[in-house]
């Protein structure tokens, strides 16, 4: 795996959370960076600059201690804020490793002040304890940490990381803002491209805006075309099926002979023809979407197939909460499945699977099936495909999965040819978003 591979497995995927990446990543990193920096310099000169002027008040008391005795001492170091003690039994130099100013105290004490033999900064964090070897003896030096250090170098961080979460929310708050309409246009896009008509209106950035208005448009153009084809259907199944009409009744006013039933069955055929080739064209158009038990759906296809004297058996679970689509077109789709089973199969299997997201129908029948290499052209229209299925065990013009996968696509779903394990013939599963 590349290393850019190997990265993209942790980056978020959606638009926000790459967002709020770009956007915390650097601001993190600058504070960070910057404000080690500045502690690491302000703590380090300010502890040696107070360690300093330390130093010279203990050089200060043990002077006094070695020239005046330890009464003389006493005093000046309770001027002083020190107190002299007796030297503790372990003598080693004793801080916690997170103290960085105390390597400071420690460095410079032992640098300034003659005779240090530990210092201790563990014991008491409030308090710098130091031993040190004066004319022979050793005596213990106190007092206040705030001597020889900042006081309270933690408060500095407390208002960098608050600062740092408000600065942070703000930014989410302004971010969450800037990406809303951008979510509102996919979810439209994502609606109509499931036939759903969703109310958008463009707003946010610029280029939100005019992404959005251009989706409108698109989306107008389409709804126009639709409708121009709704219209051209009609004009087309008037003229096409009043002559053919005429065309019956005439042959119908014939004498019996061999001739006007072969004629009547031609006229039958292409009435065939065109209620099947307007039902392929007209897809899901007239159809409004609407909230619906798929199962009750599916029972009912199930139903009126085995009334139809159909082999057919379903399997489906005891309730699922109801789906928005468009009843009409997706009976339409699933007919046309059982249909073409029980044309080509004969014995036919229907099973409704449900998902986290989608719901799957499967239609299987015991019939030929269709090689994998003509699946994706069997979903063509006006395809037969003379050398996969039984063409004499039914007439059709090869517009029954051309129709049910153009009101699957319609859905937003997809439809799948592959093998029946169970029945050895063709299996399709017809997936729909829930």
């Amino acid at each position: 795996m590349t290393p850019s591979a190997w990265i993209k497995r942790f980056l978020p995927r959606s638009l926000y959370g790459r967002a709020a990446l770009i956007l915390i990543v650097p601001v993190v990193t600058i504070q960070l960076v910057v404000s080690s920096v500045f502690l690491q310099r302000h703590f380090e000169d300010v502890t040696r600059q107070l360690t300093n002027a330390l130093s010279l008040d203990l050089n200060l008391v043990l002077d006094t201690l070695v020239e005046e005795g330890r009464e003389a001492a006493e005093a000046l170091a309770s001027e002083l804020q020190i107190d002299l003690t007796d030297p503790p039994s372990v003598m080693s130099d004793d801080w916690y490793f997170y103290d960085l100013s105390g390597v400071v105290v420690i460095e410079v004490l032992r640098d300034r002040v003659p005779g240090v033999m530990a210092v201790d900064l563990r014991s008491n964090e409030r308090l710098v304890s130091a031993v040190v070897e004066v004319a022979g003896t050793e005596i213990g030096l106190t007092t206040s940490r705030r001597r020889a250090s900042a006081a309270a170098p933690h408060q500095l961080l407390v208002i960098m990381v608050a600062t740092g979460v408000l600065m942070t929310l703000v930014a989410y708050l302004f971010l969450r803002n800037q990406l809303r309409p951008i979510r509102r246009l996919a979810r439209a896009a994502e609606d109509f491209g499931k036939g759903r008509n969703t109310p958008y209106y463009p707003s946010g950035a610029t280029e939100v805006r005019s992404a959005g208005r251009a989706f409108l448009d698109m989306r107008g153009r389409i709804e126009g075309y639709l409708e121009q084809r709704t219209l051209m259907l009609s004009g087309v199944s008037h003229d096409l099926r009043t002559p053919l009409t005429r065309m019956r009744l005439a042959l119908g006013m014939m004498d019996d002979s061999a001739d006007r039933d072969a004629l009547i069955q031609d006229v039958d055929e292409m009435q065939n023809l065109v209620s099947t080739f307007l039902d392929f064209v007209r897809g899901d158009v007239l159809d409004d979407p609407e909230l619906v038990d798929p199962l009750a759906l599916v029972r009912k296809i199930v139903e009126n197939a085995q009334r139809a004297g159909g082999d057919v058996s379903l399997e489906m679970p005891d309730a699922v909460e109801a789906v928005l689509l468009r009843p009409m077109a997706v009976q339409r789709a699933v007919t046309n499945l059982v249909s073409n089973a029980l044309r080509y199969g004969g014995r036919t299997a229907v099973s409704v699977a449900v998902m986290e997201r989608t719901l799957r129908i499967t239609v299987e029948d015991a019939g030929p099936g269709i090689p994998p290499e003509l699946r994706e052209e069997a979903l063509r229209p006006f395809i037969r495909l003379d050398t996969a299925r039984n063409q004499n065990q039914g007439s059709g013009v090869g517009l029954g999965l051309a129709i049910t996968h153009d009101i699957t696509r319609r859905h937003g779903g997809s439809l799948a040819l592959g093998e029946s394990a169970s029945l050895g013939g063709l299996r399709v599963d017809l997936t729909l978003p829930r």
